[in-house]
C-alpha cells in the first residue's frame, strides 16, 4: 500500500476560486473499530462527489482577493440554525437570519458571507451557531490562504520543488511539500443524543455532565484509519488522509487545526519542528528574523491553528541514503 502511494506535494482541497457553495448535511463517520456515528458536515458541489465532509471542504484561496461563500442549510428543523464565522477574516454577511455571532441560515435557506483575506496563513472555518453542538457534530474546516507569489522560488531559503511554494511572504517560510492535519475529538453520547432527537421538532438537548471523548480523530479518522489514501471508499464522507511522505532532506510544512474543544499535543518524530506562526501570523523578530522556536511537540490549541517546518533526512541513523539537502525528484 506504501509504495503505491503517491507523494503529494500539496494538500488536497478546493482552489482555483474565489466562490464556494457549501451545504450543511447529514452523514455517517466510521471508526477504526467498526463503529459508526452520526455527523454533520459542509459539503460542497466540486469536491467528495458532493458529499458532506468531515472535516469539511478544504478552501484553498489567494490573500487581497474577495472570497464568496454561500451556505444552504438541509439539516432538519430539529437541527438549527446554521451558520460559518471565520476568525482572522472581516467579514460581510447577507441574507438569513440574525444569529448571536453571525447571520445564520434557517432550514432550507440560505445566507452569503464575503471577505477579502489579507493575511496568508492557516485558519479554520466553523459554524457559529450552537457550538457546543454543532462544532461536535462535524460543521467546521481548514481555510488556507496563500500569498499571491507563493509559488516564486526566487526569495527561497531552499530548492523548492514542483508543488512547493511559500506559507508567507518570507524566504523561511518555504517548503517542497505541505501536510494539512485537523485534529479533532468525539463524545459518543452527544452524537448519539443528536440522532435521536433530530426527526423531532427541536431544539436538541445536549447530555447533561462533563464533556468525555472517546475518540481522538486526525483529519476526521481515527488511527490506523488516518493511513489509508485520500478518498478510500470506506470512509465516503471522511476524505482525507493523512499518511505524511517526503524525500530526505525536504522542507516540510506541518499546518495543525485544533479543530476540537480539547488540546492536542502534535509530535513529530525524527526532528523537531520549526514554528513559523499561530493563527495566521508569523513569529519573527523586530529585524523580521525567524523568531519560532524548536519544539519537540506542537501543542494543539481549540480553535487555533499552528504552522511549521519539518526536516528529516536520516542522518547519523544509517538512513541518509540521498544525502542531506540533496534534490530527489518526485518518484524515486
Amino acid at each position: 500500500l506504501l509504495c503505491a502511494t503517491m507523494v503529494h506535494a500539496q494538500i488536497e482541497g478546493i482552489s482555483g476560486t474565489t466562490s464556494f457553495n457549501l451545504t450543511a448535511t447529514t452523514g455517517n463517520v466510521v471508526t477504526s473499530d467498526g463503529d459508526s456515528f452520526q455527523f454533520w458536515g459542509y459539503a460542497e458541489p466540486t469536491f467528495n462527489n458532493g458529499a458532506m465532509c468531515y472535516p469539511g471542504p478544504t478552501l484553498i484561496v489567494t490573500a487581497g482577493q474577495e472570497v464568496t461563500v454561500t451556505l444552504t442549510n438541509n439539516l432538519p428543523v430539529a437541527a438549527g440554525n446554521v451558520s460559518i464565522v471565520f476568525p482572522g477574516q472581516d467579514v460581510t454577511a447577507t441574507g438569513g437570519v440574525p444569529g448571536d455571532l453571525v447571520q445564520e441560515a434557517q432550514t432550507g435557506n440560505t445566507v452569503t458571507y464575503m471577505f477579502t483575506p489579507q493575511v496568508p496563513g492557516t485558519y479554520q472555518y466553523h459554524s457559529g451557531s450552537q457550538p457546543d453542538l454543532q462544532v461536535e457534530m462535524g460543521l467546521f474546516g481548514a481555510l488556507i490562504v496563500r500569498p499571491p507569489n507563493h509559488t516564486e522560488t526566487g526569495a527561497c531559503s531552499s530548492a523548492v520543488i514542483d508543488g512547493g511554494g511559500k506559507a508567507y511572504d518570507h524566504p523561511d517560510a518555504c517548503y517542497d511539500r505541505e501536510y494539512l492535519y485537523v485534529l479533532s475529538e468525539i463524545d459518543v453520547e452527544i452524537h448519539q443524543a443528536a440522532e435521536a432527537q433530530l426527526g423531532g421538532p427541536g431544539p436538541i438537548v445536549l447530555p447533561a455532565g462533563a464533556y468525555v471523548s472517546e475518540y481522538w480523530l486526525m483529519n476526521g479518522r481515527a488511527g490506523p484509519d488516518s493511513m489509508a489514501p485520500d478518498g478510500t471508499a470506506t470512509m465516503p464522507y471522511q476524505p482525507y488522509g493523512s499518511l505524511t511522505r517526503m524525500h530526505p532532506g525536504e522542507r516540510l510544512l506541518v499546518r495543525v487545526v485544533g479543530a476540537g474543544r480539547e488540546m492536542h499535543p502534535f509530535h513529530t518524530h525524527g526532528n523537531h519542528v520549526r514554528l513559523l506562526a499561530r493563527d495566521g501570523r508569523m513569529l519573527l523578530t523586530d529585524t523580521d528574523a525567524l523568531a519560532g522556536p524548536l519544539l519537540f511537540t506542537i501543542p494543539s490549541l481549540p480553535g487555533g491553528t499552528a504552522d511549521a517546518v519539518f526536516q528529516w533526512t536520516g542522518k547519523d541513523l544509517g538512513w541518509d541514503i540521498y544525502e542531506a539537502g540533496s534534490t530527489v525528484p518526485d518518484g524515486a
